[in-house]
């Protein structure tokens, strides 16, 4: 009776500890497969975070050119586009040279006498029509502010205190403040456009004492960069530190 009662024990123990090795292989099978699965899913958003900002690069550009060669196309003459359209191939960024080749040609008659004389000519008759006077003012100058060689827009990163002490926002410098602005003033003011994330386009214009702001290293893409991520990307010099 004694033995019997020992043999099922036995038996009893014997089962528990297959019960629990069978368990232990199951959780390492499935750890096994949780750590598989892991590295799986993060290898993916690498491969999502390596080839999409590319992906997307080239499609936009191609869109781009497709979009520009489009649009030179319809402007060049009946005879030259005819032809274009009769080769058996296409031709992919043709608008864009087009385009270059015209604006260059174009910038090369506004600096000569006879150029500047019609550009005169031009300025004086729009800036006499209601409406479209304003409208072309406004362009011409941020057009002129952007790519002129003489100006330095936006040559400064600086950090300000906004909208109240002891909080911080990213501001680029554009000229010193002048004009009706700093004689009511009665300082040396600065012209600061604080641009918005995540579209660095929209922003405001502040007018902060030169003393109040910190002038930083980064340059002003690297400064859009960071805006336009929302403190995401961070710029060269703070990742070198």
């Amino acid at each position: 009776m004694v033995k019997k009662h020992s043999k099922n024990v036995h038996k009893r123990a014997g089962r528990i500890q297959e019960i629990r090795t069978a368990e232990v292989k199951k959780q390492k099978e499935n750890r096994a497969f949780m750590k598989l699965g892991s590295k799986l899913r993060a290898y993916f958003f690498t491969g999502i975070l390596v080839t999409a900002p590319v992906a997307m690069t080239f499609y936009v550009a191609y869109k781009v050119i497709l979009w520009i060669d489009t649009g030179v196309g319809k402007l060049l003459p009946p005879q030259l586009r005819s032809y274009y359209d009769t080769l058996p191939f296409t031709i992919p960024g043709l608008g864009i040279i087009v385009l270059i080749l015209t604006m260059t040609l174009v910038g090369m008659f506004a600096a000569g006498f006879i150029g500047k004389f019609f550009i005169r000519l031009g300025d004086w008759i729009v800036k006499r029509i209601p409406l479209i006077s304003t409208v072309y003012s406004l362009l011409k100058k941020v057009f002129e502010t952007f790519l002129s060689d003489k100006t330095a827009a936006f040559s400064k990163v600086v950090l300000l205190e906004y909208p109240r002490k002891g909080i911080w926002i990213l501001g680029l410098v554009s000229t010193d403040t002048e004009g009706e602005v700093k004689n009511i003033l009665k300082q040396e003011m600065v012209n600061v456009f604080v641009p918005t994330t995540p579209n660095p386009t929209s922003g405001f214009l502040i007018f902060m004492p030169k003393q109040d702001l910190i002038y930083l290293d980064m340059s002003v893409e690297e400064a859009l960069k960071f805006i336009i991520s929302g403190g995401i990307v961070a710029p060269d010099e703070v990742q070198k530190k």
